[in-house]
């Protein structure tokens, strides 16, 4: 199953300061790990943007999807990254604790040099960059990151593979672009103006995710799709009925006895998540 998670570049239209924008978008890369999303997509709302706009998250978000062991090489040193010693650790179960340290396992690792005869030079977070033979499907270049399985560290036995890096990838992409992908799945709008997620109704939603995958999507603080999307929430039930709007298979409410008059992103992203990657019996 692909799922994908789509926030607005005015997610942290509402944060008081970098600090706290930062830390915002932490929360939303942890909720991405947790619920093992394979692409976190970034879509303009340039109306919504504040002080902070898509280029601040799309680059928070990518160094926090970013191994430790690969950070410094990848960013140096950025503006947008004052703050990024607050963001909490995502501790994927690919990237860290036993399971890398185990056969077979995979890691993200960069290109640091590309040589003759297929070899390469890769910094995958070991003491230090090995030499590879790089696949005869594959074409590398320097700066590329690439997917490693390791089956020992002492001695180091590795070999690159032609497959997705551990985690999830993050990208700038238009909402309507992210929708049309071939992998898109079932379309989900998330929003309180949507169906009430329920528990007779939540089986037939499970069921056609885990089938189809999924692509859902979130709105921000004080500005929810319905505003981004020019959808008018009054008529937006019935539209459900006949076909929900603005491209989408579902309009969802998954919090629908909210307890306070905003659901933040990345509280809603738990919620919602939480609920459509259940496993049925």
């Amino acid at each position: 199953m692909t799922v994908s998670v789509l926030v607005p570049s005015s997610l942290v239209r509402e944060a008081e300061d970098k600090r706290e924008a930062t830390r915002k978008i932490g929360y939303v890369a942890r909720a991405a790990t947790v619920f093992r999303a394979d692409r976190l997509l970034v879509f303009p709302d340039p109306e919504g943007e504040r002080r902070w706009g898509g280029g601040f998250v799309e680059t928070v978000l990518t160094y926090a999807a970013t191994p430790p062991y690969l950070r410094k090489e990848v960013f140096g040193k950025r503006d947008e990254l004052e703050y990024a010693g607050i963001l909490p650790p995502l501790r994927a179960t690919s990237l860290t604790g036993s399971e890398s340290e185990g056969s077979g396992s995979l890691r993200q690792g960069i290109v640091t040099e590309v040589g003759p005869e297929g070899r390469v030079r890769v910094n995958c977070g070991l003491q230090h960059p090995i030499s590879l033979v790089a696949p005869s499907e594959m074409t590398v270049d320097e700066g590329e990151r690439v997917t490693v399985r390791i089956s020992s560290r002492s001695p180091v036995r590795a070999k690159l593979v032609d497959e997705p890096l551990p985690g999830f990838t993050v990208r700038r992409m238009d909402l309507s672009a992210a929708l049309d992908r071939d992998d898109a799945g079932v379309r989900i709008a998330t929003s309180r103006h949507g169906e009430p997620l329920t528990v007779s109704r939540l089986a037939d939603h499970v069921t056609r995710t885990d089938r189809d995958g999924m692509t859902v999507a979130f709105g921000s603080p004080g500005r929810g799709l319905p505003d981004m999307l020019g959808v008018d929430v009054q008529r937006l039930p019935d539209a459900v009925e006949s076909g929900a709007p603005g491209r989408f298979d579902l309009w969802l409410n998954a919090v629908p006895n909210q307890g306070s008059e905003v659901v933040r992103t990345e509280e809603a992203m738990f919620a919602v998540l939480g609920c459509l990657t259940l496993k049925r019996e």
